[in-house]
């Protein structure tokens, strides 16, 4: 029996069926898990994202084996989709900043079609966040004519409908949008001194592709290099 998974499933306020709904298992494998089987990574990675606990504190046998590949301290956990981040990790994600959030994608349409996300963000920036949204530019040449990396014919309406929907950020102080003409290698999303990002890999979707989630500051050198790459690109933005 894992008592300790146990307990955080109590303390989430969640029932085992909650967790198979929304890890989309069948409700006697979350058994076997409480029972003490060891899930598949993705399904550790998932379950302990959605309990927000770190994967070690339900399974301390993991522990050694992640010690042993030295994984750098700001690295708090590696998704192997985007599409595996649950959807309240996000809304816990942006509602934590206290000083800045921002936002670097080709679209980020998936945020942008989350009415409740948009919401937030919002709120975020007329409570002093700085909001800052660096999308590409949806006429730019690359995007309208497919090139090497296979850009989505339709990413440029992608882009005008995420502008839409970003819109009522606008009406705060503390937001601004501008866009790019960066061909991004990934996406990046902050919450102070935390970051998601991303990763695009050649012919595979950014829902399906990996997201490195961080935590650190200028200090932390992983962290650092994508702030600073964040800065270098907003710079360059026009708005």
């Amino acid at each position: 029996m894992n008592e300790t998974l146990r307990r955080a499933i109590f303390s989430a306020g969640l029932s085992e069926d909650d967790i198979a709904a929304r890890l989309g298992v069948d409700p006697k494998t979350v058994r076997r898990w409480v029972d003490g089987r060891l899930p598949y990574p993705r399904l550790r990675w998932d379950l302990a994202a959605l309990l927000e606990v770190d994967e070690t504190d339900l399974w301390p046998e993991l522990l050694a084996a992640r010690t042993a590949t030295a994984k750098p301290a700001e690295v708090v956990a590696v998704y192997p989709h985007r599409s595996s981040i649950p959807r309240d990790f996000w809304y816990r994600f942006f509602d934590s900043a206290c000083q800045e959030i921002a936002i670097l994608a080709d679209s980020s349409l998936f945020i942008a079609k989350d009415d409740g996300l948009v919401q937030l963000l919002r709120f975020k920036a007329d409570s002093g966040v700085r909001l800052r949204v660096a999308l590409r530019r949806p006429d730019r040449r690359q995007v309208t004519e497919r090139t090497e990396q296979q850009v989505d014919s339709a990413m440029a309406a992608k882009i005008r409908k995420a502008l839409v929907l970003y819109r009522p950020l606008q009406e705060s102080p503390n937001a601004e949008i501008r866009l790019h003409e960066t061909e991004l290698h990934n996406s990046i999303y902050r919450s102070d001194n935390e970051l998601l990002v991303n990763q695009h890999a050649y012919g595979i979707t950014a829902d399906d592709s990996p997201v490195l989630y961080l935590r650190g500051d200028q200090t932390a050198e992983i962290t650092a290099s994508y702030l600073s790459s964040f800065e270098r690109i907003w710079t360059r933005s026009a708005i």
